[in-house]
C-alpha cells in the first residue's frame, strides 16, 4: 500500500517504535485536506447558485434571531 521509495524514507529517518504515530498524523492530515477542499467546493457551488445577500442583511437577521431566541 505504501510506495516503495516512500517506506524506505520512512524507515531511514523515522526511528521504529514512533513510525505509526508519523503516519496516522501524515494520514489525519491528508483527510482533513480532503474534507476541507470537498467542503469548500460545496460552499462554492452554494454560492454560485444561492441569493445574494449583503453584510448588512445577514447581521440583521442574526439580531433579529438572537432576540426571538430570548
Amino acid at each position: 500500500m505504501i510506495n516503495d521509495d516512500i517506506r524506505k524514507e520512512l524507515e531511514e529517518l523515522v526511528p521504529q517504535g514512533i513510525r505509526r504515530k508519523v503516519v496516522n498524523e501524515a494520514l489525519r492530515k491528508g483527510l482533513i485536506s480532503i474534507r476541507r477542499r470537498r467542503l469548500t467546493d460545496k460552499l462554492l457551488a452554494i454560492r454560485e447558485t444561492g441569493p445574494l445577500v449583503s453584510t448588512y442583511e445577514i447581521a440583521d437577521t442574526m439580531k433579529n434571531d438572537r432576540v426571538r431566541d430570548k
